[in-house]
């Protein structure tokens, strides 16, 4: 095998979709560094006559072409950087060309295309690559640095949130050009030609938004989070993952980055069942995502990702960490008895699969149904052995795939 097939990612849509991602976060970056540097007149055009482009007055103004992680050498870039240097769409001659990798080359001389036109590498200061987990800290340096020059009081709360915002407003712009084209039968160029972002729209949530007034902030925080954990975990373990695997990892990447603020403080809320939704920890979303993709059963992606078993009763993984059962018990119900949103919750998924546990067990409760948090008579009821009250199963991956892999034997 040569070192260029070595360095190569399995044979899928894995690169591809790893691009998408990437290209965004860069389109963003150099959006900003242009407006940190005084241009307010441009439109950041995502899609069409490259993977990103910059208009001026109606005209191109710089092409990007964005490449993650395909290969360490150069020659792995060979038909890409020709295919920058074409003269097509609105590429004309003397168009800039930019070419943006997230890996360090052995070479990153200009690259001069049959056309005479030239391709240069991208600078991130004294750097010619940035990778995917650099990105974030190079672009929120450029927001802390717009802050500074437009005389805008600013935290790191502030920075991290209108960071949120934007890779926000630039995925959700990316898909929904997407849509168009496959789903609503509009062309490419035309549907990216579209829907420009202008500079002035950036900078306008830069200036506006303030989280301490925006009643989503946690869940546009969290949303960030976890997309940018599930994309950094891809993008480390791309090399060694199978295509099912994969597949599995950016299904959930893809619900994460479509649910609706309101659902997603539901998946938060069913992450950590035993606490109140305000902030879920790093760990959290580590040892969730790890679950889903060590069970060896396919997730259902609707609304909260879920099993069903063969009597379809719903199946939740979660990211608790249980050391003693009787712990964990006794914080489940105290916060049952405050959070009338988590009671709701459990009488739909009363089967959790815990991230980690020494062994399986359940528990009754005093609530015989979703109301039952301010129903004093219904709890004095059960006390009486009247009626059932919800048991809540606490399980582990192993118990739960038992259950869950029964269903095919059916």
């Amino acid at each position: 095998m040569s070192p260029e097939d070595d360095e190569n990612y399995p044979a899928s849509a894995i690169s591809s979709w790893s691009g998408f991602v990437y290209q965004g976060k860069v389109a963003l970056y150099h959006s900003l560094k242009l407006i940190h540097d005084g241009d307010l007149d441009f439109e950041l055009q995502l899609d069409s006559s490259d993977d990103f482009a910059i208009y001026k007055d109606g005209k191109i103004h710089t092409a990007h072409q964005v490449k993650a992680k395909i290969s360490k050498n150069r020659s792995g870039y060979t038909t890409a950087l020709e295919q920058s240097t074409l003269i097509e769409f609105d590429k004309n001659k003397g168009t800039s060309r930019y070419f943006h990798v997230s890996v360090k080359l052995d070479n990153t001389d200009d690259h001069k295309g049959a056309s005479g036109e030239i391709v240069k590498f991208y600078r991130y200061g004294d750097s010619c690559h940035c990778g995917l987990g650099e990105i974030e800290g190079l672009t929120k340096e450029l927001i802390r640095k717009i802050c500074e020059e437009q005389s805008i009081t600013y935290s790191d709360n502030l920075i991290n949130f209108n960071y949120c915002l934007l890779s926000e407003k630039i995925s959700t712009k990316a898909i929904h050009i997407h849509k168009l084209n496959q789903v609503d039968g509009i062309s490419a160029r035309e549907a990216a030609y579209e829907e420009r972002i202008k500079a002035e729209e950036i900078l306008e949530d830069l200036l506006t938004q303030n989280p301490y007034q925006n009643r989503d902030y946690y869940a546009v925080e969290l949303k960030a989070r976890l997309q940018t954990h599930l994309e950094e975990r891809l993008d480390q373990a791309l090399p060694t993952m199978s295509d099912a695997t994969y597949e599995r990892a950016r299904r959930l990447c893809e619900h994460v980055r479509e649910t609706h603020m309101n659902e997603l403080k539901t998946l938060c809320q069913m992450m950590k069942p035993s606490e109140r939704f305000q902030d879920v920890q790093t760990n959290d979303i580590r040892r969730y995502t790890k679950l889903i993709q060590a069970i060896s059963v396919e997730p259902i992606f609707n609304h909260l990702p879920h099993y069903l078993d063969s009597e379809n009763r719903f199946y939740v993984p979660t990211a608790l960490d249980v050391d003693e059962s009787e712990e964990c018990e006794s914080d489940m119900i105290r916060e049952m008895k405050n959070n009338g949103d988590l009671l709701r919750l459990l009488f739909e998924y009363n089967h959790l699969i815990a991230s980690k546990a020494e062994a399986s067990f359940t528990f009754n409760t005093k609530f015989t149904n979703s109301d039952d948090f301010d129903n004093k008579p219904a709890t004095e009821k059960l006390a009486s052995n009247i009626t059932k009250s919800l048991c809540i199963s606490v399980m582990t991956k192993d118990d739960a795939e038992g259950r869950l892999n029964d269903k095919t034997t059916h």
